[in-house]
């Protein structure tokens, strides 16, 4: 808990954690009780999600520890590989619920007490929107595993709004005499959701794996990037600059060569560590945490 309390964005994963522990435990019996397929997996979700959130929980607090002998550069790749993870067992579940729900829809359908689970999917959706709206105004200003979390409530809380219209149709075909079409109702839902939501996990998986792989950041922070050292590279005349930079995690890693020519208004060593200290502070607004090299030299082929 004291760990926690100095680490926002770990208390906001821990306030997933629990809620989803509650939710799983809800929907489960919920599910079980009126029969819905669709319920049952919501409940299969939150439970693999509050797994994945502990999961996120401890990879937060390892990259926090910092560059050491065994992680000279820091640990800050846990969190991208974290993410990778949960959109794997994410993108599992869903594809595992999608071939059940056409089994279902193949055998005739699912009876459900559609007045409850309409009850259901309004409590649910509700619920979903607080976390995930919580959890957004947390990841603004903290990690991609908090933006991750977030992204990962607001698709239950999609998923919920499908399934209140989904339910809400299904009673009204049971009112006006059509139970044996209300049958397919919730296997139908279920199909089309957990096709539907793939997009989530396959999201997460791309991003997560960028930053695995040490590619290139978002164009964004590449292109603020570039603009601060065009900056410093016209300010003091150097005649060419190159960036190299990948973002891991809450880290971004940054090489900046310049090549110098006699018209370079820096020439030597304590003239370069001016211009270091000016990338740093108009780097420094960015909000990430930097592992920067900066160099210089006179012939270009050293810089390519």
């Amino acid at each position: 808990m004291e760990w926690s309390a100095r680490f926002p964005d770990a208390r906001a994963l821990l306030v997933s954690v629990w809620v989803s522990a509650g939710f799983a435990v809800v929907s489960l019996a919920w599910g079980l009780v009126i029969g819905s397929q669709l319920i049952v997996f919501d409940g299969l979700y939150s439970f693999a999600g509050v797994g994945l959130s502990l999961l996120a929980v401890l990879a937060l607090r390892t990259a926090r520890k910092g560059p050491d002998e065994r992680y000279p550069w820091g640990r800050e790749v846990w969190e991208p590989l974290t993410i990778v993870i949960k959109a794997v067992a994410l993108g599992g579940l869903c594809i595992y619920a999608l071939i059940g729900a056409i089994g279902e829809l193949l055998r005739g359908g699912r009876e459900v007490a559609a007045g409850w689970a309409v009850l259901y999917a309004i409590l649910a959706t509700g619920a979903g929107l607080v976390v995930s709206l919580y959890l957004r105004r947390r990841g603004g200003q903290g990690s991609d595993l908090v933006r991750a979390e977030a992204a990962e409530w607001m698709g239950d809380t999609l998923l919920s709004l499908g399934v209140l219209a989904g339910f809400a149709l299904a009673l009204v075909l049971e009112r006006i005499g059509h139970s044996d079409a209300a049958r397919y109702v919730d296997p139908g839902m279920v199909a089309l959701i957990s096709a539907a939501f793939l997009r989530v996990p396959a999201r997460l998986l791309v991003s997560g794996l960028r930053e695995v792989l040490t590619m290139s950041p978002e164009p964004a922070i590449s292109e603020q990037l570039r603009s601060r050292v065009r900056d410093v590279e016209c300010r003091y005349r150097f005649a060419e600059s190159f960036l190299r930079t990948s973002k891991v995690g809450s880290r971004l890693d940054i090489e900046i060569d310049f090549v110098v020519d006699t018209a370079s208004k820096a020439q030597n060593v304590r003239e370069f560590d001016a211009v270091r200290q000016d990338l740093h502070d108009l780097l420094q607004p960015l909000g990430y945490e930097k592992s920067m090299i900066v160099s210089f030299t006179a012939d270009r082929r050293w810089a390519l």
